[in-house]
């Protein structure tokens, strides 16, 4: 399974978005998301909880404890 970073970068590159676009729609820095796709920080959970419905798919999926999207 993946993790956060990961599946961040993977869910971003399937619906063909740079990151300027995912960190708009998300109404963050985006300083703030590579970050988080890099791994260098942790998004809090008010922004896990955004991202997961940005990308449709569950919390557990987006931080790698499930494979069910």
């Amino acid at each position: 399974m993946l993790k956060l970073p990961e599946q961040l970068h993977s869910l971003r590159k399937e619906r063909n978005l740079r990151q300027e676009d995912a960190a708009k729609e998300l109404h963050i820095s985006l300083n703030s998301y590579c970050r988080y796709e890099r791994g260098e920080r942790e998004p809090n959970a008010s922004v896990l909880v955004q991202m997961a419905d940005f990308y449709n798919v569950t919390l557990d999926y987006l931080v790698g404890r499930s494979e069910e999207r």
